[in-house]
């Protein structure tokens, strides 16, 4: 007698995401180390120097992370009250914050005292930053002004009081000393050049303007604030490119990636989402568990740092090419996988004497009860919560045996409302699935054959009849609006083709007649 043979389940495409090469490189991050902070992490910053350390500041503390530490290799707690935007110079031997006392102070990474200390704001300094000469520094407070201030004897250079609300977020230039950018509350964005009393440019946000990013070439700039992420073109006198609105809460922090070509928003909703800026559209999005304060992405790409409203820092380092090439899903197997293993690759010698074990075979529930011929049971084991909603295609692929078998329709008949109704639900859910269809049209033929004569009789029933009346109507009408688009455009792709003459053989390109008839025919036109 033939063994059984279980039912074979196709493998279908899965209608999931586009895997696309930035789905590949942004997903290819190691699971999150995650590092309870004091409080919110205000502002994460990496040095421009190797090993790329990098500055979180939080609370009244700043903290001096290494590239793969999990602990702070240097710290700087000498702040009275909460502290804000750590910044290092391009030397990396320097660092810049601002504090809600509303002075400035300048710190020695090497160092734990404060170098210089800057006094003139009157309210909470949010905004430090290095000139591109590293001799200056330029801050922006609650105060609403905006000051340049001379590191090497802590004098005020330049104040401007230019902006109606709180100044939350600036740039320097790295190409011109003179040259930076303040966003405030006020909606507006000002460049400023030190060689002038007042800005040299203005731009409406349209919202409280939280970040503020430079591209390298610093023609552009890019601006947060609100749900709105705004491209700004300098060259053009501040002339706005692109409006994006792709997050659900407001855009708290903007960076690039290293080749520039990728940028990087993150939003208090939790999401951190990758732009091409190449057409700004969105190629990757990251969850987090909390909201978004702050967001850091290393040289090369080599780690995201982002910092949340629950005191939390959530480290991703990019994986070793060794670890990229293993296979997602794989477990380790256990030492004992050998013992189990032992003797399958022995190959007998001449000579030897096999003795052969039959191999257990381990069947499905539904396979089982086919096996015992109960096709109605095959069909509910199939019909099962858990089978139904996650792998719809076993469902189907049992569908399929019992027609094939010639016996579905004795297993569809015979079920009370409720059997009848899973099953009704299940069609429903699936028949316009183009991946089922085939197999769910004929099921649906064969339960109207035979619950013909009951239909009225219960009202759960009707219900999910009128349902699936209505959702293949539907789906007609669809396939008939593609068909028809599909004539228009064969149309207009026929009809923009060039028309490329195709001589025959021994013909004449003027007239269509062939050589010899040319000839013949002269000498008659010329007679009459």
């Amino acid at each position: 007698m033939a063994s059984f043979k279980p039912t074979k389940i196709p493998l279908y495409p899965k209608l999931g995401e586009k895997v696309t090469q930035d789905t590949l490189y942004w997903k290819n991050y190691k699971a999150p180390v995650q590092i309870k902070e004091f409080g919110a992490v205000s502002s994460i910053d990496f040095s421009p120097v190797a090993p790329h350390d990098f500055a979180v500041t939080s609370f009244t503390r700043i903290h001096i992370y290494g590239p793969f530490s999990q602990e702070p290799v240097k710290s700087f707690t000498r702040f009275k009250d909460t502290a804000y935007c750590g910044r290092f110079r391009s030397d990396g031997k320097m660092l810049v914050a601002g504090c809600e006392d509303s002075v400035v102070r300048l710190f020695d990474v090497d160092g734990k005292v404060a170098l210089r200390m800057f006094k003139g704001h009157t309210k909470a300094v949010h905004v430090t930053d290095f000139t591109s000469d590293s001799y200056q520094i330029f801050t922006g407070s609650d105060d609403y002004t905006c000051r340049l201030w001379d590191i090497t004897n802590a004098n005020e250079l330049n104040s401007y009081k230019e902006h109606r609300d709180y100044i939350r977020c600036g740039v320097a230039s790295k190409l011109n000393r003179d040259l930076f950018i303040t966003g405030s509350y006020d909606h507006t964005l000002k460049l400023f050049d030190a060689r002038a009393d007042k800005s040299v440019m203005t731009m409406d946000h349209g919202q409280p303007v939280e970040s503020l990013l430079l591209y390298p070439s610093e023609g552009l700039l890019v601006s947060a604030g609100g749900r709105h992420v705004k491209v700004w073109d300098l060259l053009k006198g501040g002339q706005p490119l692109v409006s994006l609105k792709n997050h659900h809460k407001t855009v708290t922090s903007l960076c690039l990636s290293s080749n520039g070509q990728r940028l990087l928003s993150a939003s208090l909703d939790r999401h951190v989402k990758v732009y091409n800026t190449t057409n700004y559209k969105v190629v990757h999005n990251f969850d987090y568990a909390a909201s978004i304060l702050s967001l850091a992405l290393a040289p090369d790409d080599e780690s995201i740092v982002v910092g949340m409203t629950n005191s939390i820092l959530s480290i991703k380092h990019r994986k070793s090419p060794e670890e990229s090439k293993e296979v997602p899903g794989q477990q380790r197997r256990r030492p004992s996988y050998r013992v189990f293993m032992k003797g399958k690759n022995h190959a007998p010698k001449e000579g030897d004497y096999l003795v052969s074990k039959p191999v257990k075979q381990y069947l499905a529930k539904y396979d089982k009860q086919l096996k015992k011929f109960n096709v109605s049971k095959a069909l509910d084991t199939a019909l099962e919560t858990w089978t139904r909603l996650r792998k719809p295609e076993i469902m189907v692929a049992v569908i399929k045996e019992l027609d094939r078998r010639g016996t579905l329709k004795n297993a569809l008949a015979g079920r009370d409302e409720q059997g009848l109704s899973r099953l009704l639900n299940f069609l429903v859910g699936n028949v316009v699935d183009p991946r089922f269809a085939p197999v769910l049209v004929t099921a649906a033929e064969m339960i109207l054959d035979v619950y013909r004569q009951i239909i009225g009789q219960s009202p759960v029933v009707d219900r999910q009849l009128l349902r699936l009346q209505d959702l293949l109507e539907r789906e007609i009408d669809y396939q008939q609006d593609l068909l028809e688009v599909l004539g228009m455009l064969d149309t207009m792709f026929a009809s923009s083709l060039p028309r490329m003459a195709v001589p025959c053989p021994g013909t004449s390109r003027a007239n269509g007649l062939a050589q010899g008839e040319a000839g013949t025919l002269r000498p008659q036109l010329q007679a009459t």
